[in-house]
């Protein structure tokens, strides 16, 4: 299953090959087990200035940049884009929410996939739409010795965040390698959106309540509905393929 899926990845770009060096990682739902939190938060803020919005919805916009989630929910229900006041008003609320929320855990087997793929000498990159100060300063007490901050690529470093390739491409410039080099590991229908239109081999991880369903149809090129315990135990049979 898993070489047929690296195939028609390399056939469907016109790769010359399949030779991964780097991991880009998304951050909440993958390192973090922290969406359940965003997702509250986002909901207690827009709640706050009467603006209909579900737990569903920001599972379902997870990835997005904040700013980009709050012009969707008011084009949504006022038909138009929020102000750069009304924006700094709620992104603060739902800050201050999550930050209530108390300290986020990291998601389970993700320290240990990450010692794995540390071990196998791949390079590891986290891309998150992220810009919740509190985690991204907290990658490297988490998980020790895994990253650095060139190695980083969060919502202050892009002006369109996902579904938008940008993140992506930007990870991969500073990676400096071909598409074929990278593999990407994502939980979020938005996410997996960003990495294929980058041209990445895309594994995603159903970390949360959304049907798998929703994954593969983001083009997803494997979905693992076990979360990163599945990925985990199957991690060698991936990176064993070499084409």
């Amino acid at each position: 299953m898993y070489l047929s899926s690296v195939h028609s990845f390399i056939q469907h770009h016109n790769y010359p090959s399949f030779q991964p060096k780097a991991i880009f990682f998304d951050m909440d739902g993958v390192l973090y087990d922290s969406m359940k939190f965003h997702a509250s938060a986002w909901v207690s803020a827009m709640s706050d200035i009467k603006i209909p919005f579900t737990q569903h919805e920001a599972y379902m916009n997870e990835g997005r940049t904040g700013q980009s989630t709050i012009d969707g929910a008011f084009q949504l229900h006022l038909g138009r884009n929020a102000s750069d006041e009304e924006k700094n008003k709620i992104y603060k609320l739902k800050t201050r929410y999550f930050e209530q929320m108390g300290q986020t855990q990291k998601m389970p087997f993700a320290h240990e996939l990450l010692t794995k793929v540390q071990s196998q000498h791949l390079t590891i990159f986290v891309v998150t739409g992220s810009g919740q100060i509190t985690l991204i300063d907290n990658l490297e007490s988490s998980f020790p010795g895994f990253f650095h901050k060139e190695r980083l690529v969060t919502a202050f470093d892009v002006t369109q965040g996902k579904p938008h390739p940008e993140p992506y491409l930007q990870a991969l410039k500073k990676s400096g390698l071909q598409p074929w080099e990278v593999m990407v590991i994502e939980n979020a229908p938005l996410g997996v959106e960003s990495a294929v239109a980058a041209g990445l081999f895309t594994i995603a991880v159903n970390t949360g309540p959304l049907d798998p369903q929703v994954l593969k149809d983001s083009g997803a090129h494997l979905v693992f509905n076990g979360g990163i315990k599945e990925l985990y135990e199957n991690w060698d049979s991936i990176n064993s393929i070499k084409l």
